[in-house]
């Protein structure tokens, strides 16, 4: 029986994967979870969107599958799970911290690596408007994916004229000046908080631009989004990151698949999943994957 591939890290950073509405991109997320292994794999925030949830409802049965995914790595891989509450499932807050085994649910977490201290922390305590206007928050959470359904049927339209993808609601937002502003003083809040924790860096999710740059003097790490980045931060055994896109994922397990025997398409991830276009942010270092075969 054909052997699948998988890529391994040693530790994996997903956030705002949206889990109950149909803006998340759920096929991708699972294929990149059934074929990756980490040590260590941190949801920072925003897995579940319970603001979602309780509006509109919206959960399905692939969403299910992300979370028996999550709980295969604990079991069956020993994975170590830390789970950070974002501001969309921030109805986890009464029952920080948490601790079931390999898995710990918190509020922020000191990632510790081989080049330094990393504060883990969704992002939301930077934001004034979901801190201090939750109603206002949700106003926006519901303008957000208005906008990201007329992205929907915007690519469908292209896809119609044999066009690739385009996020509308990502160029809608880079030209927002207030949106660019609120990145800006964002990042710059957070060079704050690493030095009240002594730690030469930050990783956040949030805000669903992912980056991987200094501010000053702290090493500043953003996971992206599965919504419309379509990202996940990950760090090799030398303790150096990269932004990995979900393409670039496709492509190195196609590789992969292709290395032990030329032309075997086994485990190439599923045709019918939509990438979108190539823009990550320049990593700093490439973390490059050390290939695990795993019968089928």
């Amino acid at each position: 029986m054909a052997k699948k591939p998988r890529l391994r890290f040693k530790t994996i950073v997903l956030s705002d994967v949206h889990l109950g509405t149909p803006e998340c991109r759920i096929d991708e997320v699972n294929d990149f979870l059934k074929h990756t292994d980490s040590e260590k794999l941190i949801l920072n925030g925003d897995i579940i969107d319970g603001w979602s949830l309780l509006r509109r409802g919206g959960w399905q049965p692939a969403h299910t599958r992300f979370v028996r995914l999550v709980l295969k790595k604990l079991e069956k891989r020993d994975t170590e799970v830390i789970y950070l509450r974002g501001n969309h499932d921030d109805l986890l807050h009464k029952f920080l911290p948490l601790t079931l085994h390999r898995l710990r649910i918190l509020e922020r977490y000191i990632h510790k690596t081989p080049r330094g201290r990393y504060l883990v922390v969704h992002g939301d305590v930077f934001d004034a408007v979901t801190q201090r206007h939750r109603y206002l928050a949700l106003l926006g959470a519901i303008g957000y994916q208005t906008l990201l359904r007329i992205n929907r049927f915007y690519n469908h339209y292209r896809a119609w004229r044999g066009r690739e993808y385009f996020s509308f609601a990502k160029a809608v937002k880079a030209r927002v000046k207030h949106a660019v502003n609120f990145v800006s003083n964002f990042e710059d809040q957070l060079r704050t908080l690493a030095h009240a924790y002594r730690c030469q860096g930050v990783i956040c999710g949030h805000i669903h631009t992912p980056a991987d740059k200094r501010i000053g003097d702290i090493h500043y790490l953003n996971s992206g989004d599965w919504v419309e980045s379509l990202t996940a931060l990950v760090e090799d055994d030398q303790g150096s990151f990269e932004i990995l896109t979900y393409q670039e994922f496709c492509r190195r397990l196609r590789r992969a698949a292709a290395a032990p025997a030329a032309g075997d398409p086994a485990s190439a991830p599923p045709a019918h999943l939509t990438l979108p276009p190539a823009s990550p942010p320049a990593a700093e270092t490439a973390a490059e994957p050390i290939l695990v075969t795993t019968a089928d």
